[in-house]
């Protein structure tokens, strides 16, 4: 005989089971994942940041606009460095727009933050849209030395996602829906770079918008 359960006690059924199973959202085969931090919100850009450059963060979206003079890519206190946090394996999400010519790059694992190029691992962002010819300089290449499997880039003016995943010796990169590289941190030209570090953004003397940027831990 089979019994009829009201449709109130069914709901509260469903409830009761989903409250014990929300660990399982937390912890899974790939591990513990932290909760994300959100990295753009308000107008306050000193909360989560420090920086020389002329960033700033207005109604969610944190925008550079370099100052007379500023160019290239070697003045390194002015890039977005993430305040006294490091990370080693980490789950990074944001958006980006870049003007015509537009450059900039997510660095993650930087030792040295004087010296980002040689101590770090940079998560190229450029206007590559169109491009036929994939180098580590094509958005989604990793630098030093990988280029993507794709060019998944949209056209300078227009909203790109990215999803960056590093997770035990293992980058994942994931450009507007698409995973463009996969690469083993372990291996060449890789293997050099410290294995935790510091989280930023590039000032490449480059109008850059990022919005929606959040971070967390494995």
């Amino acid at each position: 005989m089979r019994l009829a359960i009201p449709a109130r006690t069914k709901t509260l059924l469903v409830l009761c089971i989903t409250l014990v199973l929300a660990p399982a959202v937390l912890f899974s085969d790939e591990g513990f994942y932290g909760v994300w931090v959100k990295l753009s919100e308000g107008n306050d850009l000193s909360k989560y940041w420090t920086t020389s450059g002329n960033w700033k963060v207005e109604d969610n979206v944190i925008r550079l606009e370099p100052r007379a003079g500023e160019k290239g890519w070697e003045r390194y206190d002015a890039y977005l460095w993430l305040t006294d946090k490091e990370y080693k394996d980490f789950q990074a999400d944001f958006e980006y727009m870049l003007e015509k010519g537009g450059n900039s790059g997510f660095y993650f694992h930087v030792g040295d933050r004087k010296n980002p190029v040689a101590r770090g691992i940079e998560v190229q962002i450029s206007d590559s849209a169109g491009d036929d010819k994939l180098t580590d300089h094509t958005s989604g290449g990793v630098i030093p030395g990988v280029a993507p499997s794709k060019n998944a880039a949209r056209p300078a003016g227009e909203w790109n996602r990215f999803a960056i995943t590093c997770k035990a010796g293992k980058l994942t990169i994931v450009l507007n829906g698409q995973t463009v590289n996969e690469v083993d941190l372990t291996q060449k030209p890789l293997n050099d770079r410290p294995e935790t570090g510091s989280v930023g953004f590039q000032d490449h003397g480059l109008p850059l918008r990022l919005r929606n940027v959040r971070i967390r831990p494995f």
